[in-house]
């Protein structure tokens, strides 16, 4: 899920910042904006009228590779990166973003390994986030508009 309170896409347009991460057309094709540079689109009258915690990202991240515990839990904090590099502002006190990690332990890997997997973690969930938004329908009662509705 991502509902975040930072925006996914650069200002005043409907380029995604997880744009250089996508694969095929996933989510649009549209590649990065190449005028906006970083951006900033928060507005301080969307905070005030916000309570914390109101919107979240919430992810599950996992892999086949054989992982200890705090080996998961480092996956987990890597692909708090992906949500970093898809939304901006991240991680603000509005947002309630969450990342579980899993391991199925099926493959045995290296211990060298174990930062790669972390980043693909990131890569990943960069993508899924641009993937949620890109890809969301409206539900009956929604407030707001969807991605595909703004950008029809």
């Amino acid at each position: 899920a991502a509902n975040p309170v930072g925006a996914v896409t650069t200002p005043g347009d409907r380029h995604f910042y997880a744009a250089p991460f996508e694969l095929g057309n996933e989510f649009g094709g549209l590649g990065p904006d190449p005028s906006s540079g970083l951006g900033f689109s928060l507005e301080s009258r969307k905070l005030a009228s916000m309570s914390p915690r109101e919107n979240t990202t919430i992810a599950i991240v996992a892999t086949d590779a054989t992982l200890t515990k705090a080996q998961c839990q480092r996956m987990a904090v890597a692909a708090h990166d992906g949500i970093g590099r898809a939304t901006v502002p991240a991680h603000t006190p509005h947002d309630g973003d969450l990342v579980f990690a899993i391991s199925t332990s099926a493959r045995d890997i290296s211990d060298t390994t174990v930062p790669l997997i972390g980043h693909a973690a990131s890569l990943c969930l960069s993508r899924a986030i641009a993937r949620a938004v890109f890809h969301a329908t409206p539900a009956e009662g929604d407030l707001l508009p969807c991605w595909r509705d703004l950008n029809a």
